[in-house]
């Protein structure tokens, strides 16, 4: 359909499943492209011939976050079991699912593109998570972060918020791959690493690779998750920081 947030169909001859985020220039990782990409995979995860995903975007940017409105104390329990529940899918998925990012990545979009097993960035992607500008934190890349790039880089990025430069996330190994074309380098790597591999064989391959990942990274997602609504969202600061953003003024911290 043309309203979906979500552009889905098969390539390489049935054997590639294709994502692309279809809302720009933000492509906001809102209730309806969670659920769009959640239905995607469901649907496709059981095809024989399948080997592999592709994940890019629309626009100049892969996306901009999470829907700001979605994280207010009346939506964010909602927001964040969905997000938290497609992350899972990702790491579930059980074929290789490669990201392609030009442009901003950040917040939610970023914590999605973690999820894959190999992201392919363009030298202008900036990848970030700016939540802490917010008063509130990344839950779900508090969790995949520190198994990509380490606790020390990691924690870097989730307490300063600042984003991190396509040649320095290459350095870190937040990226794989540098390329003018991430979506042709991806293409690339498919057809000639993936394609030509037993698809069931694949699917075995990921399962032995991701298992002690997957059951980590799950397991303290649920923590962290709870950590998020019972505690931050009870907090005076990050109520008011989220509602400053909305109201586009300056915050009023008061440290509790």
């Amino acid at each position: 359909m043309s309203d979906s947030p979500l552009k889905v169909w098969l390539d390489r001859d049935g054997t590639l499943l294709r994502l692309r985020l279809a809302r720009p220039k933000a492509n906001i990782v809102d209730a309806a492209m969670i659920a769009a990409l959640r239905q995607a995979l469901a649907e496709h995860r059981g095809i024989p011939e399948l080997r592999a995903a592709l994940l890019d975007h629309e626009g100049p940017h892969f996306s901009f976050g999470a829907s700001v409105d979605e994280h207010m104390p009346d939506q964010c329990a909602d927001m964040l079991k969905s997000l938290h529940a497609l992350i899972r899918d990702m790491l579930d998925f059980p074929l290789p699912l490669l990201v392609a990012i030009k442009g901003q990545c950040l917040g939610g979009g970023l914590e999605v593109a973690a999820a894959g097993s190999m992201l392919f960035a363009a030298p202008d992607a900036k990848l970030g998570q700016p939540e802490i500008k917010l008063a509130v934190f990344a839950p779900a890349a508090s969790c995949l972060l520190p198994e990509r790039i380490g606790q020390a880089k990691a924690e870097d990025l989730l307490f300063s918020g600042r984003s991190m430069a396509a040649e320095e996330a290459l350095a870190t190994g937040l990226i794989d791959n540098l390329s003018d074309d991430p979506e042709t380098a991806a293409l690339a790597y498919f057809d000639k690493a993936l394609a030509p591999s037993s698809a069931s064989t694949l699917r075995f391959a990921v399962r032995a690779a991701r298992e002690e990942y997957r059951q980590r990274v799950t397991a303290k997602l649920e923590r962290v998750e709870t950590l998020y609504l019972a505690e931050l969202m009870q907090t005076h600061d990050a109520v008011e920081g989220l509602t400053a953003f909305v109201e586009k003024r300056p915050a009023q911290w008061k440290n509790c």
